[in-house]
């Protein structure tokens, strides 16, 4: 009977043992490349921080990234792909504020729900706008804008690039706040806005920063306001628009890296982890710059915040506007 009950004993250990013994595939991630799709053409912006991020990832990880570049449908191809991509941490994405944040109130038939379909991992950087202005137009800040705007119903202009584009949204945000009518005038392109604002053909722009810094120390066109929440390094005597009186604006193209949701939670603490020790290395936050991104850290719960109030904020600001999901 003793002899049974040791027998029984032992078998059960070795049951037990086994059964802790890590399964094939588990605790060894990563063992083979992982694909990270990003959303727009080799290249552009977001690829350029696409790489950054991948090359430093490859090298704690141990295991390549590729980056693949998905362009289309304003990057919802890109977006859908991962968020049908099996949830094993071999996929991952490079989101920003219009995959996430515009599409679920643009798209009349959405593929995806930013909220539910993704894992989010870590902000990588965002990048304002300043607010530019003609410099003949006879106002030096933001509340002088304001002044005239209101002074003038209608008449005075802002530059951008297309309904439901970030920069039309932010001249929309402004109007919606400041309780005035700056009149949209769409351009195919930045360099036909940037010329009919040094001209006067059209009188402010939310314009990125990095290509507009040598023409606003040229005095070819004014800057009047930053769009994000702190200065930026690039130009720090430059106000925010927050700081200049206009309380709870904000715009800016953050770009951000997750994975399709029910990626293991350890797999996404380690890359949180990893990315925002990236993120704080000098030599990054100087490539970043150049590009106009200002690196941001943050955790994975501050992403996922961020996420769902600039839905909310932009959601209200689309359908203010009368804009319709296409």
């Amino acid at each position: 009977m003793i002899r049974l009950l040791v027998a029984a004993l032992v078998g059960m250990t070795a049951v037990a043992g086994a059964a802790a013994q890590p399964q094939p595939g588990a605790g060894h991630w990563p063992e083979r490349p992982i694909h990270f799709i990003v959303p727009f053409p080799a290249g552009s912006s977001s690829d350029i921080v696409a790489r950054i991020v991948a090359q430093k990832l490859t090298a704690r990880l141990g295991q390549q990234l590729v980056v693949e570049n998905r362009p289309g449908a304003s990057g919802n191809l890109a977006t859908e792909f991962v968020a049908h991509a099996p949830p094993d941490g071999y996929t991952l994405g490079l989101a920003n504020t219009s995959t996430l944040a515009l599409s679920p109130s643009l798209m009349a038939h959405p593929t995806y729900d930013p909220l539910k379909d993704f894992a989010p991992i870590s902000m990588l950087g965002a990048s304002p706008f300043v607010l530019a202005a003609f410099p003949g137009l006879p106002v030096h800040d933001v509340q002088g804008l304001i002044a005239k705007a209101k002074a003038e119903p209608g008449k005075l202009t802002y530059a951008e690039a297309g309904p439901a584009t970030l920069a039309n949204l932010a001249g929309l945000l402004f109007n919606r706040l400041a309780h005035v009518q700056l009149t949209p005038v769409s351009y195919r392109g930045s360099e036909q806005e940037v010329f009919d604002l040094i001209a006067g053909r059209v009188d402010t722009a939310f314009l990125t920063i990095p290509p507009t810094l040598q023409l606003i120390r040229d005095g070819k066109v004014r800057a009047i306001g930053v769009t994000g929440t702190k200065r930026s390094p690039a130009m720090p005597d430059v106000p925010t628009i927050v700081e200049s009186g206009l309380p709870g604006y904000e715009s800016v193209l953050w770009q951000a890296i997750y994975a399709p949701a029910g990626t293991p939670a350890r797999i996404v603490s380690r890359l949180n982890a990893e990315v925002n020790a990236i993120l704080r290395e000098d030599d990054v936050v100087a490539a970043l710059a150049k590009v106009g991104v200002e690196a941001e850290p943050s955790t994975q719960q501050q992403l996922a915040d961020r996420i769902a109030a600039d839905i909310k904020k932009w959601r209200e600001v689309i359908a203010g506007a009368g804009i319709k999901p296409q």
